[in-house]
């Protein structure tokens, strides 16, 4: 596996470990309540010494949403770590897709519509992560609401610019594989949303799940960007230092200047530590 292969692999990996980390803090400091005292937990008339789950009385307020999960010290400090970090790696993600997509075919709306969205992304990821819901709730409401609808927009466009861009048969293999994903994280966004506005506490509980599946899917989405990024090359990094002009044209001018010049072209010369 490659450098560039890496680093989408390891943004679901360190996503969804770091999601698990955080509710098993939560769970341990009794913060949450647990997956399998949901059955039970609809009232709290029962005494708690029969009850065989937490020594706590699970309400509304207990429910395992994974903002409710990072609310309190210290998972909230774990949970904020984890949504910088994630943050960071999405920027350099979709900033290293868009320069692939350049430097192997050329600039389209499309490309420049899923950098916009998926930068905007990590701008509300920030905030979600930053800002706790019992502190600070309209702001992680705003990160919230920036970030669902945005990682929606960008895997949308992402599966759109995939088929645009595939030629050979594995390529229009995980193009179907990203419609697909796309088509679960809608249906598990669209239910999260309209469980969460309801007052059943079950419903509630339904909300939680559909999240945790829809930031799951989410993340599992840009670990295949593994199969572009394996064909990465230094000439990646070229695109961004020219500011994204290095097309079909711009590769050509330059090996026509190095033939000009008397020089050899390498258009697949070997990463070096300096390139990167």
């Amino acid at each position: 596996m490659s450098l560039w292969m890496i680093l989408p692999v390891s943004l679901p990996v360190l996503s969804i470990t770091g999601i698990w980390v955080v509710y098993a803090m939560a769970l341990y400091n009794q913060h949450v309540c647990p997956v399998d005292n949901w059955l039970y937990n609809q009232s709290c008339e029962e005494d708690l010494h029969l009850q065989s789950g937490p020594s706590f009385c699970c309400t509304l307020d207990n429910v395992p949403l994974i903002s409710k999960c990072g609310t309190l010290p210290p998972e909230s400090c774990f949970f904020s770590l984890i949504c910088s970090t994630g943050s960071f790696m999405v920027v350099v993600i979709v900033l290293l897709r868009y320069a692939h997509v350049i430097e192997k075919h050329q600039n389209c709306v499309l490309n420049t519509a899923s950098l916009s969205t998926g930068w905007i992304c990590a701008a509300g990821l920030m905030m979600v992560g930053n800002f706790q819901v019992d502190n600070a709730k309209v702001l992680h409401y705003v990160g919230a609401g920036i970030a669902f609808p945005t990682s929606m927009l960008f895997v949308c466009l992402q599966s759109a610019l995939t088929y645009r861009l595939a030629k050979t048969q594995g390529e229009y293999y995980v193009a179907h594989l990203r419609v697909c994903m796309t088509l679960l994280a809608f249906g598990a966004l669209v239910l999260s949303g309209v469980f969460f506005c309801q007052e059943s506490f079950v419903l509630q509980h339904a909300s939680a799940i559909f999240e945790w599946v829809f930031c799951v899917i989410i993340m599992l989405f840009y670990g295949t960007f593994a199969f572009e990024f394996a064909g990465m090359s230094g000439d990646t990094m070229a695109v961004l230092a020219r500011g994204g002009s290095l097309g079909a044209a711009g590769r050509e001018l330059k090996l026509e200047t190095l033939v000009g010049m008397g020089g050899q072209s390498h258009p697949h010369q070997p990463e070096t530590m300096s390139i990167l």
